[in-house]
């Protein structure tokens, strides 16, 4: 079975280049050994869309913004490998913020 791919189509005028690189090194690290690739691509005035193959993750217009990490991983996991365990990010955000101020000694 082939690796998925994913594509990131962003607004170049808008300067979300940036952005774009970020997601796609959070994805390779996440699923690191599990993607075909990682493609940015530049598209038309506004646009910003995450897609794996020919499925849209993300669109900023109607997903309203742009996607937490932890969002698009799970949207990304979802998609390709619903077994997977995505450690912290499959944690309710409440549990997240409570164990950061915990106590480390």
């Amino acid at each position: 079975m082939s690796k998925p791919t994913v594509r990131i189509r962003f607004c170049e005028g808008c300067k979300w280049g940036l952005r774009a690189g970020w997601y796609a090194q959070e994805l390779f690290s996440t699923f690191n050994g599990q993607l075909a690739g990682i493609f940015m691509e530049v598209g038309e005035s506004g646009d910003f869309q995450v897609w794996v193959d020919d499925i849209c993750l993300w669109d900023r217009r109607k997903d309203e913004g742009f996607p937490e990490a932890a969002d698009l991983k799970r949207r990304l996991r979802d998609a390709i490998s619903a077994e997977m365990s995505l450690g912290h990010c499959d944690l309710p955000e409440r549990q997240i913020t409570d164990n950061a101020g915990a106590d480390q000694s």
